[in-house]
C-alpha cells in the first residue's frame, strides 16, 4: 500500500511516466424494438425488452498527472489482452519514457507472463524491460486511481443500450476525448501519513518484548 501511494506522492517526471491500469467487464445490450424518437411535448421512449449480445472488457490507462486516459475494448480479458495493452503502453504511448511506473491490482493476468504467453522472448524481456509494477494490496484496488475514472465511464457513458463492440469503442472514445481535452484528473488527497493513521489494522503488529 505504502508503495503506491509512495509513487503517487511523486511529482511528475515525464521520463518516467505513471499510469494506471485495471479494466471492467461490459454487457453488450440492444433495443429488441426500435425505440421511438423525441417530439415536441414527448420524450424518447424505449421498450423495456432487450436483446444480450453477450460481453466483452474495458481496458483503461490512466496518467493523473496530465488527466490524459485511453480506453479500449476487447471481446474477452485474457493475459494475451493485457500483454497487447503493455506493449501499446511502451511503444505507442509513452515511446520516449526511460521507465514506466505501472499501478495495477493482483489480478492473475496482470503479471509479467502474460508478455510471456503473447509474445516471443526477445519480445516480452524488451517491453519488461521498460516497465515498473507497483500492485496495491489484496483487497485493496480501490487504491488504484484508474478506478476512480472506470466509475466515471460508467456513469457517464455506459447508462446506454450498446449492441456491439465497434458502437461502445466509438461511444468510449468520444468520452474520452471530451476528458482528455479538459486534461480532467484525480485530485488525490490519501497519503501514507493517513494510511498509517486510519489504517493501522492493516499493518503487522510487532510482538511485545
Amino acid at each position: 500500500m505504502e508503495d503506491v501511494l509512495t509513487q503517487y506522492a511523486q511529482p511528475p517526471d515525464p521520463a518516467q511516466p505513471l499510469v494506471c491500469v485495471d479494466e471492467r467487464p461490459c454487457q453488450l445490450v440492444a433495443d429488441s424494438r426500435a425505440p421511438v424518437a423525441p417530439k415536441p411535448g414527448q420524450v424518447a421512449r424505449q421498450d423495456y425488452e432487450y436483446v444480450r449480445h453477450g460481453t466483452c472488457t474495458l481496458f483503461m490507462v490512466f496518467e493523473p498527472h496530465t488527466g490524459w486516459r485511453d480506453v479500449t475494448v476487447t471481446a474477452h480479458r485474457k493475459a494475451d489482452d493485457f500483454a497487447y495493452l503493455l506493449r501499446d503502453i511502451v511503444d505507442v504511448h509513452f515511446p520516449q519514457a526511460e521507465k514506466i511506473r505501472v499501478v495495477l491490482d493482483n489480478l492473475n493476468i496482470h503479471s509479467p507472463t502474460s508478455l510471456y504467453t503473447a509474445f516471443a522472448p526477445a519480445e516480452a524481456l524488451r517491453i519488461l524491460q521498460k516497465l515498473e509494477f507497483h500492485y496495491t494490496p489484496k483487497h485493496g484496488s480501490w487504491l488504484n486511481m484508474v478506478e476512480i475514472e472506470l466509475s466515471v465511464l460508467s456513469r457517464q457513458c455506459l447508462g446506454q443500450r450498446i449492441g456491439d463492440i465497434p458502437t461502445l469503442q466509438r461511444e468510449v472514445s468520444a468520452w474520452q476525448e471530451r476528458r482528455n481535452a479538459q486534461h480532467t484528473t484525480v485530485h488525490w488527497q490519501f497519503s501514507v501519513q493517513n494510511a498509517r493513521t486510519k489504517l493501522t489494522r492493516l499493518y503487522p503488529s510487532l510482538p511485545v518484548r
